[in-house]
């Protein structure tokens, strides 16, 4: 029945000219096909297009197919010779149908599909698109760039495979689609670069631009999110493949270089609303900084990389991209961030790096950001590497670096545990200059004064939480006992001895007043508690408690007991290296005037 009414239209539409073709027509033959592929008929409608007769009305009508089409491929089973029917009236139509109508139904197709089967319909019909693409003659780039454009848009919201089962599996097909596209993009690909040869001006961009667009978006999209390392197991990485992919038709197109040193290449789409304009910053700032991973640390196109550029500068052209990734809480992009900043520090020697980087303002908020990654990153092993980046990034810079660091960081961390680590490393950098021959400036003498005012204080005097700032106290602590040992008063090669008065004033007077009103109040609470107990006789009353003025979780009397006692025992560790460092200090100056009188 379906396969008579479509030779029914066939026959009255055969006598017609092309102009003649009416809206009805178009509608009935629409039906009519759909209505043979819906009852089994595939194999008579592919027929039917064969037919050399037929060959005009499947040219303006055949593309009417598309969207039943696809449903019946993804109805039949692999093994079914209907299925195999319809690909090869996909295929047919792909060949005969008008290049405009078909790119329009085709892409139709595309954008109207959704989960699970994105990329099934995009796989299915990359071959089809990609065939009417070669052939049309007006709006090529135009078509080409929308065509990607919206196919990446699609694959976007779609869960990127990380572990190394979930890349196995490939539940969505997404490793396999990625790939299959940047087969479908080649083609133009060549066509670029061999109008390139031919002109050393390539003179149409448009072709050129919409494929450095698609690049951009693949950067962002798996590649900034997919887990890139080689994993055992896996012969070939799917999204690494992916990656080389990439990196070849930027190089290919002369654009690879350009991008790795320029922050905005070319003009950046003009935007009247500002929020379009921030988005488009923002995610070719995320490209840009996955194409710098890409390459510093997976060694994409790395063959092709100018050996010529210090390894100072390589480090000032990524920290843009390093800012941009630890920014980012994922793990995947925040471990991206850590290893291109360790890569571009591992290629340095130490004591290499000018002072004047500092004066660039990434160099001064990528150390900040690595702070926040260090105290606030829920993942372990990020934090300890962020440590880790951090000492080798201190470790690199000049004397005079270190020193504006140091005082950088201890102004703006906020955190007492990151303070006691940069005061350890200046106790380090003292030592280094008081046992070198070379007089080192910067950690002695005025500019050590300077630098101690912000180390040997209590941020908020007697008031200060000691318990929260127990890790900067007994660093500043080690610190002082430290000088006092190492720097007789005669020689004062540090200048301790001359700011001794102020370092009692600002900072041993204040800790023990905080010492003793600390401890009178945990004291008083430990009284307070032991006989709340007696009162109830259950040890294991649950109640709550605030330590350092943050209420903790439910306890039992018995562990609030065990927290209270920590900090006491905190409170008498202070204590015992204050009083050493006042006694040190108390020698010192008994035999200074012993030796004068």
């Amino acid at each position: 029945m379906a396969v008579d009414e479509l030779q029914a239209i066939i026959q009255r539409c055969q006598i017609l000219e092309e102009a003649d073709f009416k809206g009805e027509d178009f509608n009935l033959f629409q039906v009519a096909g759909q209505k043979c592929l819906e009852d089994g008929y595939a194999s008579q409608l592919l027929e039917v297009i064969q037919n050399e007769k037929n060959k005009v009305i499947i040219k303006n009508m055949g593309w009417n197919l598309i969207s039943p089409l696809v449903r019946c491929i993804f109805m039949y089973k692999q093994e079914d010779d209907k299925r195999e029917h319809c690909l090869k009236i996909l295929d047919q139509l792909a060949q005969l149908c008008n290049p405009k109508e078909l790119f329009l139904g085709l892409l139709e197709q595309i954008e109207q599909t959704s989960g699970e089967q994105v990329c099934q319909t995009v796989m299915l019909l990359l071959q089809p698109l990609q065939t009417v693409l070669l052939k049309l003659q007006n709006k090529k780039a135009y078509s080409v760039g929308l065509s990607l454009a919206m196919i990446m848009n699609q694959l976007t919201p779609l869960p990127v495979p990380y572990t190394k089962q979930q890349i196995q599996e490939d539940k969505l097909g997404l490793c396999q689609c990625c790939n299959a596209v940047v087969g479908f993009a080649k083609p133009f690909v060549n066509e670029v670069v061999k109008s390139m040869e031919k002109s050393s001006e390539y003179s149409d961009m448009e072709l050129k631009e919409e494929l450095v667009k698609f690049c951009m978006k693949s950067l962002k999209y798996p590649l900034l999110t997919a887990q890139l390392e080689q994993l055992e197991g896996i012969e070939e990485h799917p999204f690494r493949h992916f990656a080389t992919e990439i990196i070849d038709i930027l190089w290919d197109i002369k654009e690879l270089i350009p991008l790795v040193f320029l922050h905005h290449k070319g003009k950046s789409p003009h935007w009247e609303n500002q929020e379009f304009a921030d988005i488009e910053r923002k995610n070719s700032a995320d490209s840009l900084a996955c194409l710098s991973y890409l390459m510093f640390v997976q060694h994409f196109g790395i063959d092709c990389f100018p050996m010529v550029f210090s390894p100072s500068y390589l480090l000032q052209c990524n920290m843009t991209h390093i800012e941009v990734l630890l920014k980012r809480t994922e793990e995947s992009m925040l471990s991206k961030g850590l290893d291109l900043f360790e890569s571009c520090l591992l290629r340095m020697e130490d004591n290499s790096l000018l002072h004047q980087y500092l004066e660039f303002r990434d160099f001064i908020n990528v150390p900040q950001d690595l702070v926040k990654v260090m105290t606030l990153c829920p993942i372990e092993h990020l934090r300890k590497k962020s440590l880790n980046i951090l000492q080798l990034f201190i470790d690199k810079f000049d004397a005079e670096g270190k020193y504006t660091l140091f005082r950088c960081l201890l102004k703006t961390s906020n955190h007492a545990g990151v303070e006691g680590y940069i005061i350890k490393n200046i106790k380090d950098q003292i030592h280094l200059s008081l046992t070198k021959a070379c007089d080192n400036i910067w950690f002695t003498g005025h500019h050590l004064i300077s630098l101690l005012d912000l180390v040997l204080l209590l941020p908020e005097g007697a008031e200060t939480d000691l318990l929260q700032n127990s890790d900067r106290i007994m660093a500043s602590l080690n610190l002082l006992r430290y000088l006092v040992i190492k720097d007789c008063e005669s020689d004062n090669q540090t200048g301790v001895w001359t700011t001794l008065a102020k370092i009692e004033q600002n900072f041993l007077k204040p800790l023990h007043v905080g010492l003793n009103m600390s401890k009178a109040h945990y004291e008083a609470e430990i009284k307070n508690k032991k006989e709340n107990r007696r009162e109830t006789q259950s040890p294991n009353t649950v109640c709550s408690v605030s330590v350092s003025g943050e209420k903790m979780p439910a306890m039992t009397t018995e562990m609030q007991l065990q927290v209270l006692h920590s900090a006491l025992f905190t409170f008498d560790l202070i204590e015992s290296v204050l009083a050493r460092v006042e006694e040190l200090i108390e020698v010192k100056i008994k035999a200074v005037m012993d030796e004068n009188s």
